[in-house]
């Protein structure tokens, strides 16, 4: 966990997220939601189906903007960012693990993990050299080569996590990211996560509807009916 919590390195305030603004169907998912994440801290995010906690990962995760409210992600504003300001977002502060891959199908993993570096715009030899590491980190260094078809699906995850890592980002989010794994897999998959973590020092965030794999971390955070339940917050022992 963190050592200094005077900046969140997430602060919300007052997240309100619509849909069909303005027409007879118009649908409120989130009725304002206050949230703090300090650096270092591996927070879990539970909730039924329906409950928010997906509208609300993609608004953490700058894929989307919220319709009211405030939010400072490592000190930029998510909620007043441009189409280009928010996708610079991503690519440097945010890095994605979602439970389906999403691995790009025609390329190794070594190309998969220097996708982001190219989009930030480093050099071939950067690129290259930080893939080469970030695979070794997450025990892959002998699959560089491999396509994603080659791959097992725990290996697919630890690829996809050596690429959430790749432009070092403020920000891990990880979306359900044991629920396409096996119970073992799964295991070396969340083991890597705390890893990560502790000696990395990485902030965190899980989407998850496992009880089981939220009370592996510092703090279980419950979304009800498009509310964060303060009153139901868990911290780790």
């Amino acid at each position: 966990m963190s050592t200094d919590k005077r900046t969140p390195i997430i602060q919300m305030r007052g997240i309100v997220k619509r849909f069909y603004i303005g027409q007879p169907n118009e649908l409120e998912i989130l009725h304002g939601i206050d949230l703090d994440v300090y650096p270092g801290e591996f927070v879990s995010i539970v909730g039924a189906s329906g409950s928010g906690k997906s509208t609300l990962m993609n608004i953490i995760g700058a894929l989307d903007r919220p319709t009211e409210g405030s939010y400072l992600l490592d000190g930029l504003a998510v909620d007043t960012a441009d189409d280009l300001e928010l996708s610079a977002i991503r690519n440097q502060k945010v890095g994605f693990v979602f439970q389906t891959f999403n691995l790009v199908p025609r390329i190794n993993a070594q190309r998969n993990v220097e996708l982001p570096m190219l989009y930030a715009g480093l050099s071939q030899t950067q690129r290259a050299a930080r893939a080469r590491e970030l695979l070794e980190m997450v025990g892959m260094g002998e699959r560089t080569s491999h396509l994603p078809n080659e791959l097992s699906g725990g290996q697919k995850q630890r690829v996809a996590i050596a690429r959430a890592m790749a432009n070092d980002p403020a920000i891990l989010l990880a979306d359900e990211p044991t629920g396409a794994l096996d119970s073992k897999t799964g295991r070396l998959v969340m083991d890597l996560f705390h890893k990560l973590n502790r000696e990395n020092g990485k902030t965190i965030v899980l989407i998850t509807h496992s009880q089981e794999l939220a009370r592996e971390t510092d703090r279980i955070l419950t979304m009800r009916d498009g509310l964060l339940d303060t009153k139901s917050e868990v911290t780790s022992a």
